[in-house]
Order: C-alpha cells, then structure tokens, then sequence
C-alpha cells in the first residue's frame, strides 16, 4: 500500500510541476500565429509537449504546415519507443489501448518506470497521465487566453520545468546504477554533439545509440 501511495505522489508531484508548462506552449502557439480554439485543440489531440512546440516553432519560423508536422512527428517517434517498454506493464487490450497510448509520454514512463512493482507502476502511470493532462490542457488555455498579459513566456522559464521534473523522478535510479549513469552520459553527448547539425527531434532519437554502449558492456 505504501508503494502505491509513493507511486500516487510521485504522479501528482509530476502531473502538476510539468502541467505548468502548458501556459507557456498556450502563450507561444498564439504568437506564432495560432488562434486560442487551435493552440487548444493542438494540446487536446497531440499532447507530447516537446513536439507541440516543435510544430509551433516552425511555423512561427514561416516553415509550412507540411514541414511543421513532419518535424513534430520525428520528434514525437520516441513515444513509440515508450510504447515498446509499457506494453509488458500496462497489460491493455481492445479499445483502451487508444486511450493508454495518448498518455505514453516521456513523464508518465518516466514516472511508471520508477515504480518498484508492475501494480504500483500502472497507478503512477494512471495517476500521471490523469493529472498531467488536465493540467496541461487548462494552462494552454490559461496561457493563450492571457498571451498579452504574459508577454514573453520564455522569460518565465517554463519550459524547463518538464526536463527538470524528468530528471528529479530519474535520479534516485540513476545515483543506484552505475550502468544507467553511464547510459545517461552517453545519451546526453551523443544530443549535444549532434544538436547544432540536426533537425529537431534527430538527435533524441539518436541519443538512443547510448543503449548499445551498455548492452556490450
């Protein structure tokens, strides 16, 4: 019962910390060029943070639809990747696996992956999912309603809350495992290093590449 309490808080800690960050995506999709109803609507159907402001910031670059959305699907492929791995724990068949595959997001594996048990792992993906979607979807409304009011979000610096979030509920795991550590400095220069010569979304992808480090070793 304390496993599924700790997995809880950790879903509520995440769900709120990171839905924050929906005021900045709402603030920037209207400046861009987006009206309130679509930066809406964009967070209601995708809901994958980095490639919502993927697409609005290539079309704000006066990139066109077509390129705008090819770039966010890149960079939204790693999902697939999340899939992969939650198939085994969430254990859904039949048509709820529509619904559980719109919430498979870097925060809600993250936070189901740092559970100790299958049981405890689906109630923090749950209890993820839930409060991060609600969150995100009224402060992309908060944020696009107030754009004139917010001036630049940037400023805020919203938009770190979501890797900072992240990496808070990895870090007991990574301080654990010497293997894991080593997996995550390889993802991170492996990003780096291929961040100014890719497009967005590329080097995330790569960064995958660190696995294989880990698995010879």
């Amino acid at each position: 019962m304390k496993q599924i309490s700790t997995a809880i808080r950790d879903g509520l800690g995440v769900g709120f910390a990171v839905g924050l960050s929906g005021v900045a995506f709402g603030a920037a999709a209207v400046t861009s060029g987006l009206n309130v109803a679509q930066a809406c609507v964009l967070s209601l159907l995708a809901f994958t943070g980095a490639s919502q402001f993927a697409l609005i910031g290539a079309v704000a670059g006066g990139g066109d639809l077509l390129a705008a959305s090819a770039g966010a699907l890149l960079l939204g492929g790693r999902n697939t990747l999340y899939g992969l791995r939650m198939a085994d724990v969430l254990k859904v068949s039949g048509p709820r696996r529509l619904l559980v595959a719109q919430g498979v997001i870097d925060e809600t594996t993250a936070v189901a992956m740092a559970q100790p048990d299958p049981e405890s792992a689906r109630q923090g993906f749950t209890t993820t999912f839930v409060t991060l979607y609600f969150m995100w979807n009224l402060t992309t409304l908060a944020g696009a309603v107030g754009t004139e009011f917010l001036g630049d979000p940037a400023a805020f610096g919203l938009d770190a809350v979501g890797p900072a979030a992240f990496l808070a509920i990895l870090w007991p795991r990574l301080a654990e495992s010497p293997e894991l550590r080593l997996l995550a400095l390889g993802a991170v220069a492996i990003a780096l290093a291929t961040t100014p010569l890719l497009p967005a979304g590329v080097p995330v992808l790569l960064s995958a590449v660190a696995v294989l480090v880990v698995m010879m070793r």
